[in-house]
């Protein structure tokens, strides 16, 4: 039997976290996984997803050449060669992935699917492994709806969806969540012809209502078909073609396209865990956890998509440094999930830090609300990226809980507001700190400049003149 001293099972951004660092600090790690290094994000999320994104932009700048007074220009494309270029980025960064790195760093890694045969001992394949902490770190995969004719469609998911090569003339994409609406965008820039259908009353149903207005906006307007409020009844083929049937305000309807993107939400990957013969508590939401990070057996931990709530893999590297200081140091290291952000990868791009409006306002009572519109901003202006706004929520004392941005690389410039929250700033601290111009970050203090605006009342004004003589 091999003995060590942490195992993690999963190689994805939470697990090679934990195994890189307790490795490195002197630890004997055993690193497990499945299928690929580098797990969803590397191999089928943040980075194919976002390399086919940014492919999308620049065919929507060529398009848009005449707006920087540079002609119209008729652009052709194969779409082959974007997947390509998928696989070249994928490849390059894989390099920090490889179980050749980690192998260097004094980690064992093995491929197989890891079993628990009692709270101390695990099988992959037919090694038995003992390990004094366990970490799972096992990730999440596409929720597929379970409805007549499922099994007959093929859907495409975030993880067949970066191998196809062939461009569709059509497309459905079922739910209008962050996967939906970026890869829908994304489709119908390359002249994909997408029809969306959502649950809910709205796309993005998670965001501030005024995100969700101004993209539903942009998205109609780029030639996306969004339907909401709609219920799944079933899936058939006809024809070639595959075809969803649906149900809104109490009458049926189809709509036919040559493939349907599944984008309905994820669920924790543990049915080959034998999480019970280890004594792990679970749900469909995922493993059970306390703020530590601990599983119901204190010395088992787990992160990322397979715990929650916030399925990003910058959450996963986060927790995963809760585990290091818990699991190898022996602290009492605790999550705190107060100024968790995150971004949606659309153009503009949805950033977003705290609390909704309508969250603030149930939460706290009296909240002030600034908004800037970046059609206001010079730089979004010199660049023709004018679509958008940055709002800043408040409490009446200034301290900020809530910041909501639509705009051309909202994700790079959020983070000012982020380490205001975190620390306690108040929106006087952005106010009061120097913005290199133009920028588009320059939009976060104009925003928060609102504040002064509406301070300065007539009869603050007409004091002021008084006490320094002005004669305005």
């Amino acid at each position: 039997m091999e003995d060590f001293d942490i195992a993690v099972i999963g190689a994805g951004s939470g697990g090679l976290v934990v195994a890189s660092a307790c490795a490195q600090i002197g630890a004997k790690v055993l690193l497990i996984e499945r299928a690929r290094m580098g797990g969803e994000c590397l191999n089928t999320g943040c980075v194919p997803s976002k390399t086919l994104i940014r492919s999308a932009k620049v065919l929507s700048l060529i398009r848009r050449a005449d707006e920087f007074g540079l002609g119209s220009v008729d652009v052709r494309f194969d779409y082959s060669r974007v997947v390509d270029r998928i696989h070249r980025v994928i490849e390059r960064i894989s390099i920090h992935d490889s179980p050749e790195r980690f192998e260097s760093m004094g980690c064992k890694v093995v491929f197989g699917t890891a079993r628990f045969l009692s709270p101390y001992e695990i099988t992959v394949g037919k090694r038995r492994i003992k390990a004094r902490r366990f970490v799972i770190a096992t990730g999440s995969s596409p929720l597929i709806p379970d409805l007549p004719g499922s099994k007959e469609v093929d859907f495409l998911t975030n993880e067949n969806i970066f191998e196809m090569r062939t461009l569709p003339g059509s497309m459905v994409v079922l739910g209008a969540g962050p996967i939906g609406v970026e890869l829908g965008q994304a489709f119908t820039r390359f002249g994909t012809r997408v029809t969306m259908l959502q649950r809910s009353g709205a796309i993005l149903s998670r965001e501030d209502r005024d995100v969700r207005r101004e993209m539903e906006r942009i998205l109609r307007e780029e030639g996306m078909e969004i339907i909401t409020g709609t219920t799944l009844v079933g899936f058939e083929r006809k024809d070639g073609k595959k075809v969803v049937r649906f149900r809104r305000e109490d009458r049926e309807y189809t709509v036919t396209a040559d493939e349907i993107l599944c984008a309905l939400g994820r669920v924790p990957n543990v049915g080959d865990l034998d999480l019970e013969k280890a004594g792990i508590e679970y749900t469909d939401r995922g493993i059970v956890v306390d703020q530590s990070l601990r599983t119901t057996q204190r010395h088992i931990y787990a992160c990322g998509d397979v715990v929650g709530p916030y399925r990003f893999t910058h959450m996963a590297s986060y927790q995963a440094g809760i585990i290091v200081r818990n699991a190898i140091f022996h602290l009492s290291s605790k999550v705190d999930y107060s100024t968790v952000p995150w971004v949606i990868f659309t153009d503009p791009e949805v950033a977003r830090v705290g609390v909704t409006e309508d969250e603030a306002r149930s939460r706290y009572g009296g909240v002030e609300v600034y908004t800037f519109r970046l059609s206001d901003n010079d730089r979004a202006n010199t660049d023709e990226e004018t679509r958008g706004f940055v709002k800043i929520i408040c409490t009446k004392r200034g301290r900020i809980v809530g910041a909501h941005i639509v705009g051309s690389n909202a994700g790079e410039y959020v983070h000012e507001i982020i380490l205001a929250m975190k620390n306690g700033l108040s929106v006087g601290s952005i106010i009061n700190t120097i913005h290199v111009y133009p920028t588009l970050a320059e939009a976060v203090k104009q925003a928060c400049s609102q504040r002064l605006k509406g301070a300065l009342t007539p009869f603050k004004k007409s004091l002021i003149k008084i006490l320094f003589g002005l004669q305005g």
